[in-house]
């Protein structure tokens, strides 16, 4: 092999644009593909700027774990009033998706639907990854298409940029608490890198490949339909039989009817109490997404198809904005009665 092919081999190789050779590049983050399974250099707060998009019910409590934790973080919102919490706890707020990842080393998005999920990733002007550097890594924690996480950790890719989708079950509570269940679908070291930051939120449940994450999502969406639907086809029940609603629900909550969906939804059911810990139209756009993908696979699931009909229902009658517990009205609708006056019968149920 002749000395000028070697010259121009080692020239060609230094100029590869890999994050170990770009001149930019300090942060112990940004790393190229072939180093995404190491385990050094851990995620901290003194190495890693964190970007946030999207801080509505949920976003805006997980975002307040980074910051306690002493992470600096830029949040961009559509809605600068909903991040002033934020901002009074030192957040920065930056213009658009694009200015919040050229400030930052890992951005993180929950935002509505899967347009919106494109537009503030994809967007050829203002989205995320036209503002990401090279080993700069997008989490997408909407509940979304598996299409477009496949998608966008292509996009990634290309751009010597990592993606994870990362969607979350626990609503506001799970939020507030730090105890969401996450889970992840992309490269698995990267997941792990990232690790000190899911913590902070909840636990990180590594389900695949790009997409997994999602699917793993919808999965669990179904889970949660019926059983909402059996919860308050079960209060419905208790209250046409005459029984004490409230001692019902205690009685049941240490059996085998006892649920997830039990702790968080009963006794707000009972106090009439709808305020969207997860909002009916987003439960909606779900169950959607789990029906497109029902019929890609062959799949019939007529628990889930009963419970969006259920749920869209409660859109029809311009309750798309409260909680999903709210699909109570819809039960009484359909027979007629109403649980109403049991917060004002039963005191202990007032506050």
């Amino acid at each position: 092999m002749s000395q000028s092919f070697l010259r121009l081999a080692r020239k060609l190789f230094h100029l590869l644009p890999t994050c170990r050779t770009h001149p930019t590049l300090s942060s112990p983050l940004r790393f190229h593909h072939s180093m995404a399974n190491t385990t050094t250099d851990s995620v901290t707060p003194s190495n890693t700027r964190v970007g946030w998009i999207g801080t509505g019910v949920m976003g805006r409590s997980m975002c307040a774990h980074l910051i306690k934790a002493g992470y600096t973080l830029t949040v961009f919102t559509r809605t600068v009033s909903k991040a002033q919490p934020l901002l009074d706890m030192g957040a920065n707020l930056a213009q658009s998706p694009v200015a919040v990842a050229s400030q930052s080393d890992v951005v993180f998005s929950i935002v509505g639907f899967p347009s919106d999920v494109r537009h503030v990733m994809l967007d050829p002007t203002a989205g995320a990854l036209q503002g990401l550097r090279p080993g700069g890594v997008l989490v997408d924690m909407t509940t979304s298409d598996p299409s477009l996480a496949s998608e966008i950790s292509a996009a990634a890719s290309a751009k010597y940029c990592h993606s994870i989708d990362a969607p979350v079950s626990g609503g506001d509570r799970g939020a507030k608490n730090g105890t969401l269940a996450i889970f992840a679908g992309g490269d698995e070291g990267v997941v792990n890198r990232l690790n000190p930051l899911f913590s902070l939120m909840g636990k990180v449940n590594y389900m695949g490949a790009p997409g997994k994450g999602q699917f793993a999502k919808l999965a669990n969406q179904i889970t949660i339909a019926s059983a909402m639907v059996g919860l308050v086809e079960g209060i419905v029940y208790a209250y046409k039989a005459g029984l004490n609603v409230e001692q019902y629900l205690n009685a049941i909550s240490t059996g085998a009817a006892g649920s997830k969906s039990l702790d968080l939804y009963g006794a707000r059911i009972l106090k009439r109490d709808f305020e969207a810990g997860f909002y009916v139209n987003h439960f909606v756009k779900d169950m959607g997404i789990c029906l497109k993908e029902c019929q890609n696979m062959g799949l019939a699931l007529p628990g889930l198809a009963l419970a969006q009909q259920l749920y869209l229902s409660l859109k029809a009658h311009g309750e798309g904005n409260l909680g999903t517990q709210a699909l109570i009205l819809a039960l009484e609708r359909l027979n007629n009665v109403s649980l109403e006056n049991l917060a004002s019968q039963n005191p202990s149920l007032a506050g």
